[in-house]
């Protein structure tokens, strides 16, 4: 639950942040009026009248200023940058001014709204996102104006009857629609003003030329001005005001309000203490939101350029390791054990298994027809549905069945190391089908003797279906792309459980696989680093593992998974101060471990959902392209991955989709193992459910009948 109300609560941050923005983004530098049919369906004492128009009656009212009376007027405020200084130089002069603000920015700047109201400037509503009115439906128009004045509310613990239509600042500029909307807000009570003179100063024309504009064109009559305090560089709006209200004053003007002029003392008024409270939450709501969606376009960069320098290391690497990999002489096939002597080392498996009936012939047949010796150990780690009597019935020869109470995986494995005859041990999961040649090139890199374990190659045996192609994608891509450089590296975190061969002095050395954690196979290969040994990937070390049939069993698996590699990683934390070897895996692979494996793909939900952010409030075109560049960066990794695993690229067709719904349920499976680590919650072990559907494609050697 917890990482659902999670990702409800950012969900709700982009919808927040997401409406308090639309409309008003491309707004920034300022627009110039409608470009209406002017006069058309406008009463003619509106289009003759003064610019303060009180729609509410009939017929409607309007409102000049007197003469030599001056009101100064400012629309898209307040803005942390230019209100307060416009308004020093405002009080200085002792001039009031009107502030038309966006609910938006009073939303974000409430302090700047209480000390224009301190300093009796008057407040106007200039709607809360700066939209078209006339382009807007009803209930949006009421909507608009409604949280606007819940944002006063919450702001200052006022109400504004006055208001100014955003792309309509003369009455010149009124239409039908425009008018239409004029009367619906009069009907609501508003008072509308517009100008008389607009010093179009969102363009910047310069200081002088907008105190020239702001001058009444006729000497001696009363004049409304338009300025801006908000919506880009307003310095030449300040430097313009230093000198023109002197030059005002001087020429015998006084300077008013919009109240004064329509015979009002103030057209702000207190609200009651429950309308103050639903402001406080929703000023509250709109800083939280503008906060955390900063905090989290800044984590979207992070993350964005930690995704994009991985694929570029990775496919580097990859690429060198390839190289290499073709460099180095390999030796052919092993005679069976019935033909002449072997060169390689017998070689024994352990195979532990609970519960696992339905699929331990098939694994075991495939065991016996390795191309090396091998003596096989099967552990019955305490199963109650005849496991053990299957792999008897069998009669496979090489095969030893160990019969344990059940102890749990980790126990079954140190029991198999225990009876094995040889200093190799080759581990795998009893769901696991592997290859005639795997075994062999398991024990490969062992010639060198500061190896102490391999990796090898797990596929996925039941691709079929949407979710084995997608798991198929993540295996052959993620994991095994991934060890290519950790290969490289020489900080290989994880021998995987499916298919791994450790030398058993360096088992020892190790303190053997324990319990600590749930993921015995990261804890025992960490465990190896800090004791001096090398881990090497044998690529050509092929496993067909069953995976996850459901999502049920997938998330529980992973699960398991991530709150097993946090556990393992915390427990070897140390090796981050240690030297040697050891020093060199904890300063390099438990920091890539750390960084791409618990950190990124935590943040990684940060693209999907500012995709759905952009593609709803933003520009939708841009925002599709921008995703389907990240989804072209997979897509080149995941078939360079397929290329160099020799795999068909066929399967590639679901990653869209695997990007789309299977990423989600990663994303969501990461933060409750994140969370259970943090509560320190002792997580029991999850097994899952086996059907025995493994099948292994045609490839070179192949299986024999019946595997």
């Amino acid at each position: 639950m917890v990482p659902l109300v999670l990702l409800a609560f950012v969900v709700s941050v982009l919808a927040v942040e997401g409406y308090t923005s639309r409309g008003f983004a491309g707004d920034q530098e300022g627009r110039g009026e409608r470009a209406g049919r002017s006069g058309a369906g406008v009463p003619p004492e509106v289009a003759g009248g003064g610019p303060v128009v009180d729609a509410g009656h009939d017929p409607p009212r309007t409102y000049r200023a007197p003469a030599r009376t001056v009101v100064l007027t400012f629309d898209d405020g307040p803005d942390p940058a230019w209100t307060p200084r416009i308004r020093e130089v405002l009080d200085r002069n002792d001039v009031p001014g009107t502030f038309f603000v966006t609910g938006r920015q009073t939303a974000r700047h409430p302090d700047l709204v209480r000390d224009l109201i301190r300093s009796g400037h008057e407040i106007g509503v200039h709607t809360f996102s700066h939209p078209d009115l006339a382009t807007q439906s009803e209930d949006a128009v009421d909507r608009e104006l409604a949280f606007t004045q819940l944002a006063l509310a919450g702001a200052a613990g006022v109400h504004s009857s006055l208001v100014r239509m955003p792309y309509s600042s003369t009455t010149g500029a009124l239409d039908g629609p425009s008018w239409s909307v004029a009367r619906h807000l009069g009907e609501k009570g508003y008072v509308l003003a517009f100008v008389d003179q607009d010093t179009r100063d969102w363009s910047r024309p310069g200081a002088r030329a907008i105190a020239d504009a702001a001058v009444p064109e006729v000497p001696g009559r009363g004049t409304i001005v338009l300025l801006h305090d908000s919506g880009g560089d307003r310095s030449q709006t300040v430097r313009a005001l230093e000198t023109l209200v002197p030059r005002l004053k001087a020429d015998g003007y006084r300077f008013s309000t919009v109240a004064e002029l329509v015979g009002v003392e103030r057209l702000t008024g207190g609200v009651d203490t429950a309308e103050r409270w639903r402001g406080w939450v929703f000023v509250t709501a709109v800083t939280v939101s503008g906060t955390t969606v900063s905090v989290l376009g800044a984590l979207l960069l992070v993350v964005g350029g930690l995704v994009l320098a991985r694929c570029v290391v990775m496919l580097g690497l990859a690429h060198r390791h390839a190289r290499l990999a073709r460099r180095r002489p390999r030796a052919g096939p092993v005679p069976p054990v019935a033909g002449p002597p072997v060169t390689g080392p017998p070689v024994s498996v352990v195979v532990p298994a609970y519960n696992e009936v339905v699929c331990v012939g098939k694994t075991l047949r495939s065991l016996v027809a390795s191309d090396c010796p091998v003596e096989i150990i099967v552990v019955d780690d305490g199963s109650d549905d005849g496991t053990a009597d299957a792999a008897e019935a069998l009669g496979l020869p090489g095969v030893t069945v160990v019969r344990t109470p059940n102890r749990g995986k980790a126990a079954a494995l140190n029991t198999g190391v225990l009876h094995a005859s040889h200093g190799i041990v080759v581990m795998l999961d009893a769901d696991t089908v592997f290859e005639p040649s795997t075994v062999r090139e398991l024990v490969e890199p062992f010639a060198d003797p500061s190896v102490g374990a391999t990796a090898g190659n797990a596929k996925v045996g039941n691709r079929h279906g949407m979710l084995g192609r997608w798991q198929h994608i993540e295996y052959v891509m993620g994991f095994n792309l991934d060890r290519r450089m950790y290969d490289l590296l020489r900080c290989m975190p994880t021998v995987p459980g499916a298919v791994g061969a450790f030398r058993v002095t360096a088992l020892r050395e190790a303190g053997m696989l324990s319990g600590d954690t749930l993921a015995e196979d990261t804890d025992i290969t960490m465990a190896l680093h800090r004791a001096g040994w090398d881990v090497r990937y044998a690529e050509h070390a092929v496993a067909w593992t069953e995976a996850p049939g459901s999502l049920r069993q997938l998330w529980r698996q992973r699960y398991r998974w991530s709150y097993g590699t946090m556990q393992a990683a915390w427990k070897h934390r140390h090796a981050l101060v240690e030297r040697g070897h050891a020093g060199r895996f904890g300063r390099v692979g438990l920091p890539l471990l750390g960084v791409f494996q618990i950190l990124t793909p935590l943040l990684a939900p940060l693209i999907d959902l500012l995709t759905v952010y952009g593609l709803v409030f933003g520009n939708p075109l841009l925002t599709a392209l921008a995703w389907l560049g990240v989804l072209a960066v997979q897509g080149v990794c995941a078939a360079y991955a397929f290329r160099l695993d020799g795999e068909p690229l066929r399967p590639l067709w679901a990653l869209p989709l695997q990007q789309v719904v299977y990423r989600q349920v990663m994303y969501l499976v990461l933060v409750q193992a994140c969370l259970t680590a943090v509560s320190g919650y002792r997580l029991p072990w999850q097994r899952m459910k086996r059907k025995g559907n493994v099948v292994v494609p045609p490839r070179g050697g192949g299986l024999p009948s019946g595997v």
